[in-house]
């Protein structure tokens, strides 16, 4: 039968108003690229139209393969078996759409989270075994995946980050524990290894962990309703905030000579500031013991057809304090160090020609400067991509300005929900990786909760236990660092070691755990000790001896197991001896001993078997209790003959003043 016009006139109608179907969708954590875990049903997800037939299927596969319909909301999965280790492979995913990633090997995945001494990259350690592993990072089978930073106020369904094959190029931008751990194990088990990167630095355990395992914790109950109903306190919070901010930037004019010499202004003459080239952090420059104040000043040029219309000006993240000027008009400040800043120029105070850009950043402790990368800084119109954009990186001039104590400026309220944030980072760089199948999983964190070492010891064993829960694959491995000794502003006092105590219980309280110890590598002057291929090779010991099998491999230094007094002494037995205890450059050092009077003193200790040492003082003579580098900053040297380190302890159970 022929059509009519009407009836294709309809036709066409009924066309345009159907719905556009959805194409099938994958999470980022699925890319060319890729490792899926060996021999498990590894679990495949994502998106498509309600009630889509999704077929997956890997190359391995002979036939079959899994199919399903995605739900109502859109969702689908499906479980595919893998086989051993091997590729490269393709991964199929078909609906309405194809989806095909190539190059997907078949190894081992381990997730890789923490603070910054997992975040910290090799591009900012400038020592020459850092330079030689990176250049030496040429490594097909093994893929990195480094999951952007994002805090979310609900669980995410996805993140945003890209798998790459280990080379020197993505190796430098990438976490150097996990490459160390990962290349360790990739050497020894001769398998492609997959390594996900999800960290962020300075911040919390708590936050991440879930906001499920935090209620059941207890003790973050008020930030939890604060993300819940978070429009009801920024509407309190508001009110006077920019009022006290106008008081504490008034209050820098007391102590900040650039301030009141005018720094800012285009006409100052800055032809004695030297140059440095940004973004430049300040660790590794002569700006990295500096806490307080320094100025950067650049002339930028712009065109007529810029300078006359409103402008963006990109920084990138400045930790931790930036006011910004442009040819002398005040913009804005920003106080948080993580945010990547964003300024709206206005076409009033711009020139044809020059313009001069100020910066005034604060430091008030650690990390300074700009911390971003190149593309980060730029100007340009407001949208416009980074090829549209001038740059702005690479030279400034800069002079310090004050050197010392600077009171922190008052709260945003828009930043009372950050990072630190108990839940946020769980919700949004580790739910989206979930469930994922995995090895097992690395930590290295516990700096930022010191001041809560007590409370530690249960918040970690909670936060391990949510992981496991979420991704539902029994008891994984999981692996941490203990943190290293540094002063943290007092070396004498204990904070950090009652965090490192917190973790040496963990090993008891929860299954299937390991610690690598790092008493030997600390730096009292820096949280970021630059020997980290000591810590990523004894997470691999771990993994290597409890995980895979290598039953040969002492994989632990040194832990206290037990005390015994003997008449003026006491004996001190240790686990994970290896082939016997060591002390390292000359008699034992950091052992401390007390009485019933709970003073302690320094004391003699001699090794006394492979797995034992004696501990004693003349100042003691009826001793009850025996520590050992229990302190914020120590230098111990107390080893098994595999050369690794005895974590600190303590023998009593006394309450800390």
């Amino acid at each position: 039968m022929r059509a009519t016009g009407w009836m294709w006139t309809a036709a066409a109608v009924c066309c345009l108003i159907s719905p556009v179907r959805a194409a099938v969708r994958l999470p980022a954590v699925f890319s060319d690229q890729m490792v899926l875990q060996q021999r498990s049903n590894v679990t495949v997800w994502g998106w498509a139209e309600p009630g889509e037939r999704i077929k997956v299927k890997g190359s391995w596969q002979r036939f079959g393969g899994a199919s399903t319909v995605a739900a109502e909301d859109g969702r689908w999965k499906v479980r595919l078996k893998t086989p051993r280790a091997g590729g490269p492979h393709t991964l199929t995913v078909k609906g309405d759409n194809e989806i095909v990633l190539k190059d997907v090997l078949i190894g081992e995945v381990w997730v890789c989270s923490g603070q910054s001494n997992m975040e910290w990259m090799f591009s900012r350690m400038n020592t020459e075994e850092a330079r030689h592993a990176v250049d030496t990072a040429d490594f097909p089978n093994i893929r990195l995946f480094t999951v952007k930073q994002e805090f979310a106020e609900k669980p995410k369904a996805d993140c945003s980050g890209q798998w790459q094959v280990c080379t020197p190029q993505t190796a430098r931008d990438f976490s150097a524990v996990a490459f160390y751990f990962g290349r360790e194990l990739h050497q020894k088990l001769d398998v492609p290894i997959g390594l996900i990167n999800t960290s962020w630095g300075g911040t919390p355990a708590e936050a991440w962990t879930s906001a499920k395992a935090l209620r059941a914790h207890g003790g973050f109950d008020e930030a939890l309703d604060r993300l819940e109903n978070p429009d009801a306190y920024l509407e309190a919070a508001r009110k006077d905030y920019q009022q006290k901010l106008a008081e504490w930037e008034n209050s820098l004019t007391e102590i900040d000579p650039g301030t009141k010499e005018n720094f800012q202004h285009p006409l100052y003459d800055d032809s004695d500031w030297k140059a440095m080239d940004q973004p430049t952090p300040w660790t590794g420059t002569e700006l990295e013991d500096i806490d307080g104040v320094v100025w950067f000043r650049r002339v930028t040029n712009l065109p007529p057809s810029w300078a006359r219309n409103d402008l963006e000006l990109h920084l990138g993240p400045i930790d931790d304090i930036d006011t910004v000027w442009v040819n002398g008009v005040r913009i804005a400040t920003s106080t948080t160090w993580y945010k990547p800043r964003t300024y709206r120029l206005p076409a009033e105070v711009l020139r044809v020609g020059p313009n001069v850009i100020a910066v005034r950043v604060i430091d008030l402790h650690g990390e300074g400067g700009f911390c971003g990368k190149e593309d980060d800084m730029r100007i340009g119109p407001p949208g416009a991509d980074v090829k549209t954009c001038a740059t702005v990186a690479r030279t400034w001039k800069y002079k310090v300005s004050h050197v010392g104590a600077v009171p922190p400026p008052p709260p945003s309220p828009e930043d009372a929900i950050n990072p630190n944030t108990p839940s946020v980072l769980f919700n949004g760089m580790l739910n989206p990786l979930i469930p994922f199948r995995i090895a097992g999983a690395i930590w290295y964190q516990g700096e930022s909760n010191c001041d809560r070492a007590i409370q530690y010891r249960t918040l970690f064993p909670a936060m391990i236990r949510d992981w496991r829960a979420h991704w539902k694959q029994g008891d994984f491995p999981f692996y941490y660092v203990q943190i290293a000794p540094y002063s943290y502003g007092n070396s004498q006092a204990i904070g950090s070691a009652l965090l490192r105590e917190a973790q040496l219980l963990t090993l008891k309280a929860v299954p299937n755990v390991g610690m690598a110890v790092t008493m030997d590598i600390g730096e009292e002057n820096d949280i970021h000790p630059k020997n980290k291929r000591d810590v990523g090779k004894r997470l691999s010991l771990w993994a290597l001896a409890c995980t895979y099998g290598m039953d040969d491999i002492v994989y632990s230094g040194p832990l206290y197991r037990a005390m015994k007094v003997q008449g003026e002494a006491i004996r001190i037995s240790f686990d994970y001896v290896g082939s016997g205890l060591v002390a390292r450059g000359g008699p034992l050092t950091d052992f401390e001993i007390a009485g019933i009077d709970r003073k302690f003193v320094p004391a003699n200790a001699e090794i006394q078997s492979d797995n034992a040492v004696l501990v004693s003082s003349p100042q003691v003579p009826n001793p009850v209790a025996v520590r050992y580098a229990f302190r914020n900053w120590a230098q111990p040297n107390l080893f098994n003959a595999e050369g690794l380190p005895a974590s600190s302890f303590r023998t009593d159970n006394w309450p800390i003043e």
